[in-house]
C-alpha cells in the first residue's frame, strides 16, 4: 500500500468511525423507542463560573436527570468539541443538551414536568445565559 493510499484509508476510516460513534450517541433512545424523534430541543448553557469543573459537572448531572421524563425519547449531553475554529462555529457555551420528542405536545409536557421544574430550580444559579433552539422535522 502506498503512503497516499494508506493515508486515504486511515482518513476515511477515522471519519467513518467518528460518524458511527456520533450517530450511536444520539441513536440510543432514552426510553427504548427506536423511532427517530420528530422534534429536537437543543439547549446551550453558559456557566456563571466557567472555570469551575464542579459547577460544570453538577449541571451535566442535572441535565442527564431529565432523561427520566416520560416524553423524552433521546438525550445527548455535551461540551464544546475541539473542532476547527471557523467564523461560523460558536463554541462559547459550556454545556449543551439535545433532547428528542415525538411531537410538540411531548415537548410541552416536558416543560411543565416536575423533574424539569426541579432541574431549573436546583441548577439555574449555575448559568448566566441559556439559549434554546427547537426544530421540528420537515417531511
Amino acid at each position: 500500500m502506498t503512503d497516499t493510499s494508506r493515508r486515504d484509508f486511515l482518513t476515511t476510516s477515522a471519519i467513518a468511525g467518528a460518524a458511527l460513534v456520533a450517530g450511536d450517541a444520539f441513536a440510543k433512545p432514552a426510553t427504548g423507542n427506536t423511532a427517530m424523534p420528530k422534534l429536537l430541543h437543543h439547549v446551550f448553557f453558559w456557566l456563571k463560573n466557567p472555570d469551575s469543573a464542579a459547577d460544570r459537572e453538577k449541571l451535566i448531572a442535572g441535565v442527564k436527570s431529565l432523561a427520566a421524563i416520560e416524553t423524552v425519547r433521546s438525550i445527548h449531553v455535551g461540551v464544546p468539541a475541539s473542532t476547527e475554529k471557523r467564523e461560523v462555529v460558536d463554541n462559547s457555551y459550556h454545556v449543551s443538551e439535545l433532547l428528542g420528542f415525538d411531537d410538540v405536545a411531548g415537548q410541552d409536557a416536558y416543560q411543565v414536568h416536575p423533574l424539569h421544574k426541579k432541574f431549573v430550580e436546583e441548577h439555574q444559579h449555575l448559568w448566566s445565559k441559556v439559549v434554546v433552539y427547537d426544530a421540528l422535522e420537515v417531511k
